[in-house]
Parts: structure tokens; C-alpha cells; sequence
């Protein structure tokens, strides 16, 4: 028996044209909010003409979202694309909490991180033990999108930074050892001076 394979027809999805993909663009680079700039991400790849699974699978979404903001810009431009006071999940930290975790990653990994550089997963564990808030890896992208924080490498702390450690720091190195002198020739000629020429006398 065959069997008969039905096949999804996807088109590209209608967009209003309030900008074009190069302003488009422009904006996302420019909006510090990873939300917008995922939403405006979401129109600008309807503005190339993708299809709303391509575009759910590129951005990260699922097409429902993906159709809710495009309708959402058609509607009232890249304005209606910001969430209105009052709308949607508040912020996991207060405003002051923000800063004292801007601060804390500022400052680097501590010595109970047990790790040189801090990545998200390790952000996500000081956002749930130190300010008792815990979210999903893509929330704690977004924060530190929106501190400041892409991508995220703090350099570890050279030894002479701190001169005790700069003391352990050469305490555990190996002491040098002395500089060989410079080896001379045992006939006392240095290098690149002329060698003496044969016994034999050369043909005229």
C-alpha cells in the first residue's frame, strides 16, 4: 500500500512596511533590551521573507510568539513590540539587587566559585544561593545581556595583583638558573670572520 504523505505548504508572513531590513537591523544592534532585540530579530527575518517556522526555529520560539509579535508590530510599529506597565512577569530582582549582582560579577569568581571565569550556569547558581531566585539559563542570558555582560570573561587575577599572592607566586616557581656565558671558538675567532685559506696556491 502507499501511502499518502501530506505536506505543509508554508509562505511567507505579511508585514507591514514600517521599516526596511537594513533599519531593522540597525535598531536591533542598538537596543540593549534582549527582549526587543529578539522581537524586533522576529520581524526584520519576516521583512526576508522567511516563514514563521523558520523564523520560531532561528529565533528560539515557537511560532505562536513569533505570530503574536509580527501581529503585534503590523499593528502599531516597533513601539507596540515593549511591554506595557503592568503586563507580563515582573523582574526576578529588584533594581538594587541588579547592581549588587552587576557588582559581585564585576568583581570576578571568589575563591568557593572554585571556577577562573564565571559562565552562566555559574550566574545562575549565584542568583538562586545569594539573592534566592532561580530561572531557566535563557532569563539569566537575558540579565546579563541587559547588565552589560555579553559575553561574559572576566580575566583571573594575575599574581602581582596582590603581593601576598605575588610572594607564594615566586616561592612556588623555580628559581632561574644561571646564564650560561657565551661559548668562543678554542683558536679565540669569532663568528663570521674570515677562515683561513688553503696551502695550496690558486690556479692563475
Amino acid at each position: 500500500m502507499r501511502r499518502l504523505v501530506v505536506s505543509r505548504w508554508e509562505t511567507a508572513m505579511h508585514v507591514e512596511p514600517h521599516h526596511t531590513a537594513d533599519q531593522l537591523a540597525d535598531l536591533i544592534r542598538a537596543e540593549p533590551r534582549a527582549k526587543i532585540a529578539r522581537r524586533l530579530g522576529v520581524v526584520r527575518l519576516a521583512v526576508l521573507g522567511r516563514t514563521a517556522p523558520d523564523v520560531a526555529a532561528q529565533v528560539l520560539l515557537s511560532e505562536r510568539p513569533v505570530r503574536t509579535w509580527l501581529a503585534r508590530y503590523n499593528t502599531g510599529g516597533t513601539e507596540a513590540l515593549i511591554d506595557r506597565p503592568g503586563r507580563g512577569r515582573k523582574k526576578a530582582l529588584t533594581d538594587d539587587q541588579e547592581q549588587q549582582l552587576k557588582q559581585r560579577l564585576r568583581a570576578g569568581p571568589t575563591e568557593a566559585d572554585g571556577v577562573c571565569a564565571l559562565r552562566g550556569e555559574d550566574v545562575r547558581r549565584i542568583r538562586g544561593n545569594e539573592f534566592g531566585v532561580t530561572r531557566c539559563l535563557q532569563a539569566v542570558y537575558d540579565l546579563l545581556h541587559r547588565l552589560g555582560f555579553e559575553p561574559l570573561r572576566p580575566r583571573p587575577k594575575h599574581p602581582k595583583a596582590d603581593p601576598a599572592a605575588q610572594d607564594r607566586f615566586k616561592r612556588a616557581s623555580p628559581s632561574r638558573s644561571p646564564k650560561s656565558p657565551v661559548p668562543t671558538p678554542a683558536n679565540g675567532s669569532r663568528c663570521g670572520s674570515r677562515t683561513r685559506p688553503g696551502s695550496g696556491r690558486r690556479g692563475r
